[in-house]
């Protein structure tokens, strides 16, 4: 049981304001909540609510002249961060407070071990000696549960996997025992499994330690699962704050209740698969890639095995499973931005397995994607509208009609015409999003490849991408492939659901059907894996006692 009378860290009547705007903008405003030792507090809002920029306030890592403090408290254990010294800053950092950020990557260094990065926090922060820190590295990497501790010490971080990479993000936090911790989005790129893993770490690591957690998420699944109480923020304001059954079960807010309602059910919706034409038929589709050493070959990996899957017009057929199961090989194989090592894709009867060079250039106009990312997929320095024409100028279209069709189609999205003269920076994630799907659409293909498409979105945009590509597929027949490791994604929008596991499909049927009678152990571990299935976000309430 935490202790609120004397909270680990307060934040009293917080405001940070933009360096340089002649009108004082605010990005945080009037933001006040406490957390206490071995408390979870969980931060919920869309993109640009302000949860990260009050995470960054705590840790002093606001953005030099672009954004400062312009008033209020940030208490750490009675001391106020902001009136900290940069040196102080650095000491609180390590020993008072830590921070895990969305993306392991982007927070280790490449070129060093993982033992130099965790020995570094010790280095810098402690008197040990070289040999005492070294035992403690190790006996942290055990305590994250790393399996061969020797070999992950003398490892760089491109040699293990996305769930190894963030227990040593987590390693590098915890190594001096802070007193509160910052999760940003740890989980969100990960799948459901790992993302389990991980969470169960992080409350065992509390637990010992006795930690305040401030967990920032856009995953209400997650929040059911480890919230003690919730923050609930909305464009640099605090909306509500309350408990995990005051806010998912009970919220005051007209927002709050938007927020939790817009989470997908793993219950799934019974549909009639539609008996159409088939559009793609993939045939023993296989992917090996070659090991690289330097002297030698070092063998191959098969990504992809013995692939079969029908996808018919008006059908949208989803491809599930954990990071590394192929499922983004076999998307990658299908629409010809990876040659397939053998195998069959018959696109209304006709094989592109084997095209290639000028023979497969206009095959392409047939089968388009849409990303996981849409801000690494659009040109930042060119208009929307010129990036939605640019494969029908390719395919011979006059720039006039190929304009009109722009405009149509950003209708279709949901998007004003004046979007067209707007660069990708000056929308939100979800319209991005938008602007990819009308760009896929643009050439009229026969079939749309959605690769992790509303992974990163918030909840609310989420339900919005979702709900346009039922639409489009009900008004255009267009058949969709959709790869996904969110199962509740995949019970609300697929007619077909596939299970992969080490590159090969383990288990196939109607979504329904998959998702609540599995014939396969695999696939129960992936759905009892999933967060907050306990809980009933429609009905603001848990579907079984005791799930709260």
């Amino acid at each position: 049981m935490s202790n609120r009378t004397n909270p680990v860290m307060k934040i009293d009547n917080l405001a940070v304001q933009v360096v340089g705007d002649p009108t004082g903008r605010q990005v945080l405003e009037n933001i006040s909540f406490e957390i206490s030792s071995g408390e979870t507090l969980c931060v919920v809002g869309e993109s640009g609510s302000g949860k990260s920029v009050t995470s960054l306030a705590i840790m002093g890592l606001l953005p030099a002249g672009s954004l400062k403090p312009s008033r209020g408290r940030i208490l750490v254990d009675g001391e106020d961060i902001l009136a900290a010294s940069p040196a102080r800053l650095r000491e609180l950092r390590a020993t008072r407070m830590a921070m895990i950020f969305q993306e392991p990557m982007t927070a280790l260094n490449p070129v060093e071990t993982v033992g130099e990065q965790i020995d570094e926090v010790l280095r810098i922060h402690s008197k040990l000696s070289k040999t005492a820190r070294r035992q403690k590295v190790l006996a942290m990497l055990e305590s994250v549960h790393m399996p061969d501790v020797e070999r992950i010490y003398n490892s760089y971080p491109h040699q293990l996997s996305g769930g190894q990479r963030q227990r040593v993000v987590i390693s590098i936090a915890l190594i001096l025992e802070p007193r509160i911790l910052i999760a940003d989005e740890p989980t969100t790129a990960l799948d459901v499994t790992t993302q389990k893993q991980i969470l169960l770490l992080i409350r065992e690591l509390q637990k010992k330690h006795n930690t305040a957690v401030l967990f920032i998420t856009h995953d209400f699944g997650v929040v059911a699962e480890i919230a003690d109480r919730i923050v609930v923020m909305n464009r640099g304001h605090l909306v509500e704050v309350g408990t995990r059954e005051d806010i998912l079960a009970r919220p005051r807010e007209a927002y709050t209740r938007m927020l939790v309602s817009s989470v997908p059910s793993l219950i799934p919706q019974k549909r009639e698969a539609p008996v159409t034409d088939i559009v793609l038929e993939v045939q023993s589709l296989s992917k090996n890639y070659s090991r690289k050493r330097l002297f030698g070959s070092g063998g191959s990996v098969a990504a992809a095995q013995n692939v079969n899957l029908t996808l018919r017009k008006g059908e949208i057929v989803g491809i599930v499973g954990e990071s590394g199961s192929g499922k983004s090989t076999v998307a990658r194989c299908i629409v010809r931005l990876q040659d397939p090592t053998s195998g069959a894709v018959l696109v209304k009867g006709e094989d592109i397995a084997r095209v290639s060079g000028p023979q497969l250039r206009p095959k392409r106009q047939r089968v388009q994607i849409v990303f996981q990312d849409p801000y690494r997929s659009l040109n930042p320095r060119m208009r929307v509208g010129d990036s939605i024409i640019e494969g029908l100028v390719n395919f011979g279209t006059k720039r006039e009609a190929a304009l009109k069709k722009a405009r149509e189609l950003l209708g279709l999205v949901g998007l004003s015409d004046d979007s067209m003269q707007r660069y990708p920076h000056q929308f939100s994630g979800g319209q991005r999003q938008r602007i990819c799907i009308a760009r896929a659409l643009a050439l009229d293909p026969d079939i749309l490849v959605a690769d992790e498409a509303v992974s990163a979105l918030d909840v609310s945009v989420q339900a919005q991408v979702l709900k346009l590509l039922g639409e489009i597929r009900d008004r255009t027949g267009i058949a969709v492939l959709f790869i996904t490791h969110d199962l509740r994604v995949a019970a609300q929008i697929c007619d077909t659901i596939l299970v992969m596991q080490h590159g090969s499909i383990v288990e196939a049927g109607p979504a329904a059907e998959v998702l609540t009678s599995p014939r396969r152990e695999y696939t129960r571990t992936l759905i009892d894996a999933a967060p907050g299935r306990g809980w009933d976000f429609q009905n603001f309430g848990p579907l079984i006692s005791g799930a709260a």
